[in-house]
């Protein structure tokens, strides 16, 4: 490796190593060693290939010096000739042994990519709703892309860079002694010259890399959040163009002028690391030309002691920053184990019972529920906070208890934020109960798996979540396996037969980032769809329609209405008159049942469930037609 390279590895080292500093426990080493021990061949195979690697690049200058004595002291040509022959084959060898090492390298590295993002990306998936309520996005990608990958280049690079080059300062410094210990020592004057300059260098850089990587994160957030459809809507009938346009202009334009800035700093110290390269060589060609001549040292030996200085230089320089190399790597692990170390709330235990295929009915047994608080769910880094708010959640419902025989309908109503849709949450276990519990057909969920759930529970929410993707892939969630006919038919039922036969590519159209190519009511008659395909034994409607013009709820309702036939239902409802017909309606008030009965019988009572009523019709009875 020539002194420049060497001064562009050390940058890039010190530009992008971390500089947290904290202890690092053995739990923490081991763990490392558990995901290394499955590459441990690998790892010998690497090290030891480095190792001869290093070993050959030390031999290349010794047989360039012996071939200017060769000439020096006019041996037969065929002494020269056998040299350069043997200086051939090393350089085919170490051409040979990189070639194997970086398919090592990227095997292992690849492969501890593999392992680390699919740990991550299983673990997540368990985490509860309320890791993903509270957690950015964005810094929970970050630790699936940059956090994994800076822990891929412990294994890759570091473990390699850092025994290559002790391997070939010990072999190179031995050497340079053994040649000449005077112009050697010599030599090591003008390494603090070279060494010094680029950790500070380095240090600055790091300080404006991050800069300028806070202003693209800037500019991303803005081009995020103005890009996407309902961003864009917003900027278009709120926002001002010219302003938004202005503070974006303003940010790239201070990442460019850092840029330039950085450009210049780099070039300034490349061009003085040469230069001393160049003054260290001038040096060794000096002294030792005038041991030469005093006959002290050989000619070959003034070569060789000048090409094994840039041998000498370059592991020194390297080995400066290996620490802060394997602090960077080691703070990578931590924050891919801050993840993993994350216990989910709601486990699975090791032996179930399934819920029945049929007449499945709901029971909430003296329910008590409060959300968990941060500090039990979510990481202060993930929240992009100091410090996680560990007060208790407080309760949001109190003795809960009611009973959805199979085949009927339940309605919840009451005030925002009165617990109806804790109440729905509580049964698919998005949630776990604090007190008492909820059953399906008798049996206690915690009892049963998530698969069994996911078959018997169908949800269409207030916001029907779609992906970015074609309406085939939304569907065929619910069941993997079904048929263009079983899709086309759900698709029917929901009341969107002639809506799909008018689209040009048919279940293949692609619905947009959350399905925003679609209307509101296209968009919830698709998850209508979803759980129609899925047929579940339990449906919960949480707001399906609360977001929706009367032309689209029509619509929907009729849609539903196929979807909850013989089927055992939980309805979330704000519109009263889409619940007239329920077989029980719950009123739901700060986390309590207060009221229960049928419409006519609640009405009758004069409570608040007529409050409601009145609040939303006056003294009219709304048609029963709009019921489902």
């Amino acid at each position: 490796m020539s002194m420049e390279s060497t001064a562009w590895s050390s940058l890039y080292s010190s530009m992008t190593a971390r500089t947290e500093k904290r202890p690092f426990s053995r739990a923490t080493l081991s763990r490392i060693a558990g995901f290394a021990r499955k590459y441990r061949s690998q790892l010998i195979g690497f090290i030891a290939l480095s190792v001869a690697t290093a070993t050959l690049a030390v031999a290349t200058p010794l047989l360039a010096g012996q071939v200017v004595n060769a000439i020096v002291g006019r041996e037969a040509p065929s002494v020269v000739v056998q040299l350069a022959v043997i200086i051939a084959v090393i350089a085919l060898a170490e051409a040979a042994l990189g070639i194997v090492n970086r398919w090592l390298s990227a095997g292992i590295g690849e492969g501890l990519i593999l392992d680390l993002r699919t740990a991550v990306f299983n673990h997540v998936q368990k985490m509860p709703i309320a890791f993903f309520s509270r957690t950015r996005t964005g810094a929970l990608v970050s630790r699936l892309n940059n956090d994994v990958l800076g822990a891929q280049r412990a294994f890759s690079d570091t473990l390699s860079g850092v025994v290559s080059n002790i391997v070939s300062l010990a072999l190179t410094l031995a050497v340079m002694l053994s040649l000449s210990w005077q112009v050697t020592l010599i030599a090591l004057v003008l390494l603090p010259i070279f060494v010094v300059p680029a950790r500070r260098m380095g240090s600055r850089l790091a300080e404006m890399r991050r800069e300028a990587a806070d202003y693209n994160a800037s500019m991303g957030a803005q081009m995020t959040e103005r890009f996407s459809a309902p961003g864009a809507t917003l900027v278009k009938l709120f926002g001002r163009p010219e302003e938004e346009s202005a503070e974006f202009e303003s940010r790239a334009r201070r990442v460019r002028n850092i840029g330039v800035h950085t450009a210049m700093l780099q070039w300034v110290f490349i061009t003085a690391l040469t230069l001393v390269s160049a003054l260290a060589l001038a040096l060794v060609y000096g002294l030792g030309g005038t041991f030469a001549l005093a006959g002290q040292l050989n000619s070959g030996d003034v070569v060789a002691l000048a090409m094994l200085l840039t041998r000498l230089y370059a592991p020194l320089t390297a080995l400066a920053g290996a620490r802060l190399e394997i602090m960077s790597a080691l703070v990578s692990f931590e924050r891919v184990f801050e993840v993993l170390d994350l216990k989910p709330l709601i486990t699975e235990k090791a032996q179930t019972t399934p819920i029945p295929p049929s007449g499945v009915s709901v029971e909430f047994d003296s329910v008590d529920f409060g959300y968990p608080s941060a500090d039990k769910v979510s990481l202060a880094s993930l929240e992009e906070v100091t410090k996680l708010d560990d007060r208790e959640g407080s309760q949001v419902l109190h003795d809960v208890s009611f009973r959805i025989e199979p085949g009927q309908m339940v309605a919840l109503v009451g005030s925002s934020g009165a617990g109806k849709s804790t109440i729905a949450q509580l049964v698919p276990r998005l949630y776990d109960v604090d007190t008492g519990s909820v059953k399906l057909a008798g049996i206690d969920i915690r009892d049963t798996s998530f698969e069994s759930l996911r078959r018997t529970i169908g949800v269409v929410s207030q916001d029907g979540h779609l992906f970015h993707d074609t309406i085939r892939a939304n569907l065929l969630l619910a069941k993997p396996d079904a048929g263009d006919e079983q899709l086309e038919d759900a698709l029917r039922r929901s009341r969107l037969g002639a809506f799909l036969a008018a689209l040009p590519e048919g279940l293949d159209t692609v619905v947009g980032e959350r399905g925003y190519r679609l209307s509101g009511g296209e968009r919830q008659r698709l998850t209508i769809a979803r759980v129609l395909l899925a047929q579940p034994d339990v449906v919960i409607l949480d707001e399906a329609t609360a977001a929706l013009d009367s032309t689209s709820e029509a619509a929907v309702q009729e849609a539903l209405r196929q979807a909850l036939i013989g089927r055992t239902s939980l309805v979330i409802a704000h519109r009263l008159s889409t619940v007239r017909a329920a077989d029980k309606i719950l009123v739901i008030e700060e986390g309590r049942i207060v009221e229960s009965g049928t419409h006519g019988e609640l009405l009758a009572l004069g409570g608040r469930y007529r409050e409601l009523h009145e609040s939303q019709f006056g003294a009219t009875e709304p048609e029963a037609a709009s019921s489902l």
